[in-house]
């Protein structure tokens, strides 16, 4: 469906706030100028002029952490304390890129038939960032701190329902002194982000979202001959064996299911159990998860706030219902609550097959689905049983297990014994329908530079 317009909603009430206007073609092209501008001098900044704005806008970010997340909250139904560990952790992500940046992009010496050969990095040009709500600030700044930190510029074309985080982003940059034109929010219709690949001035794109919106953007890229990345959907599987730390298994796959109201890409969605300890393993899960508070997200007590749309709960409602009709068992939750807002409890889904419509498909909100395997080859047929290959998590004592599973696993990381996580020092990205390309670390910076070789006799 084509967007008339930005929205600031607030998922609590259901009540509409505010109404943005699309960007006119006019405004575009204006942007695209002030980009190119822009770039023309950033790209011929030293490592420490860029490192300083950076360290600019993570002290903006930790300075006014509490406002961000309060935004985040009306605008997506964020709990405040997520929302402020979000901007905290863009603000890691900017110092990192502060401190690392030129280490990651200095001249690499190789060995030729000439006197002297080495590679250096040249940045891109503007870049294209078609962003999501349910990470409003760490997903633009998880690409913004790295492409800037190698001397390109950014256009953001932030999720429709998030106009505010996209502004307040903009702010932050000009507040921390950027220059005109190097971090523009642009409101763009799905038509208008592609002309805006297509256009000649921007040199790159990428997307997190779902693997239909990449399938898109994707293939308008690749008409353009522009490089990408693309960061999309996941169902990740979070595997636990009978000698893993059980309790421990459950407390953060609970915290990981639950991250966010359950609207992660890299949140654990498909739990496997070994049989041994399956029984009380689910629960152990269902008791955990039924204790977590949710409600309104500015009331510090609630851990789960709404979903962020209508239309995203609603969605997620008919998902249980078809996976109760092929056969699962409710656990706990499964209903819409009554009253206002985007409710939707915690629930947990027993007794499905692998093969089912609701083990295959992403169920992004805060429904966990558990199943038991008997040994190792089980446990890594049925994680690789879906289209996805985010992330997964494996629990288990024993390295040797862990060392053979992990080359087993289709996934873009494997944690073992722990919470898949982005950080800013890993390399973050999938595999299969969840993308290509990586973000964070080093090879996240190396996405947006040209690698070029030189030569000289």
């Amino acid at each position: 469906m084509t967007v008339q317009e930005y929205r600031t909603l607030d998922p609590t009430t259901g009540k509409l706030v505010e109404t943005y206007p699309l960007a006119t073609d006019a405004q575009v092209e204006e942007a695209i100028a002030r980009a190119c501008s822009a770039f023309a001098a950033w790209r011929r900044a030293g490592h420490d002029e860029r490192a300083a704005l950076l360290r600019a806008v993570a002290d903006a970010l930790q300075s006014c952490a509490a406002e961000h997340a309060a935004v985040m909250a009306l605008e997506m139904g964020k709990p405040l304390v997520e929302g402020e560990a979000e901007a905290e952790k863009c603000a890691w992500a900017c110092r990192y890129y502060a401190d690392e940046a030129a280490g990651f992009l200095a001249p690499r010496p190789h060995q030729s038939d000439g006197s002297q050969a080495h590679v250096r990095h040249d940045p891109l040009g503007p870049i294209l960032a078609i962003m999501p709500w349910n990470f409003p600030y760490w997903q633009v700044f998880r690409f913004a701190a790295p492409a800037l930190a190698a001397g390109n510029v950014a256009l953001l074309k932030h999720a429709p329902n998030t106009p505010r985080c996209a502004l307040e982003i903009e702010r932050l940059f000009a507040v921390a002194g950027a220059p005109e034109g190097l971090f523009q929010s642009l409101f763009l219709s799905n038509e208008q982000a592609a002309a805006v690949i297509a256009h000649d001035g921007v040199r790159g794109v990428t997307l997190t979202g779902s693997t239909r919106a990449g399938r898109a953007v994707a293939s308008a890229a690749g008409e353009a001959l522009k490089p990408m990345v693309m960061e999309l959907g996941g169902s990740d599987p979070f595997i636990v064996f009978a000698d893993a730390a059980v309790d421990e298994a459950v407390k953060v796959g609970v915290a990981s299911r639950c991250l966010n109201g359950g609207q992660s890409c890299i949140a654990a969605k498909r739990f496997l159990v070994e049989r041994k300890v399956y029984d009380r393993y689910v629960a152990a899960f269902v008791a955990a998860i039924e204790a977590k508070p949710f409600g309104d997200p500015r009331d510090r007590a609630n851990e789960i706030g709404p979903m962020a749309r209508q239309d995203l709960r609603d969605h997620l409602a008919r998902q249980v219902e078809r996976a109760v009709a092929a056969g699962a068992e409710v656990r706990c939750g499964g209903e819409v609550p009554d009253g206002d807002g985007f409710f939707y409890p915690p629930t947990v889904l027993t007794g499905l097959s692998p093969e089912a419509e609701a083990a295959q498909e992403e169920i992004f909100g805060p429904v966990a689905t558990i199943y038991a395997f008997d040994d190792e080859d089980e446990a890594a047929a049925i994680a690789n049983a879906t289209p996805y290959g985010l992330g997964a998590s494996l629990w288990t004592s024993d390295r040797a297990r862990a060392e053979r599973l992990i080359p087993r696993l289709d996934s873009g990381s494997v944690f073992v014994n722990g919470l898949v996580k982005s950080d800013p020092r890993l390399p973050f990205g999938g595999v299969k329908d969840s993308g290509f390309g990586r973000e964070l670390a080093r090879e996240g910076i190396l996405e947006w530079v040209n690698v070029k070789t030189v030569w000289i006799k």
